[in-house]
């Protein structure tokens, strides 16, 4: 798994945003990989979550985040 995973981040050249909740113990590697690359990417962390972002002020950080990085590269 670990070897696909490597190949799949050499793979991206696009602009990358992840959002994740806990209990994934793989969580920096993409984001850091690809940085490293040149490639920028984003990663929003919630500590308090799951799967799915439910609390209210995490909501609204994800929303303003993820609409903020679109325009950023909707506008190119």
């Amino acid at each position: 798994m670990r070897r696909r995973s490597r190949q799949n981040q050499e793979s991206i050249r696009d602009p990358l945003a992840i959002s994740q909740g806990s209990g994934v113990k793989s969580q920096y590697v993409t984001p850091l990989a690809i940085q490293r690359k040149g490639v920028p990417s984003k990663l929003l962390y919630f500590p308090d979550e799951g799967h799915w972002v439910l609390k209210p002020q995490n909501s609204e950080r994800w929303h303003t985040t993820v609409f903020e990085w679109l325009a950023g590269y909707l506008k190119k």
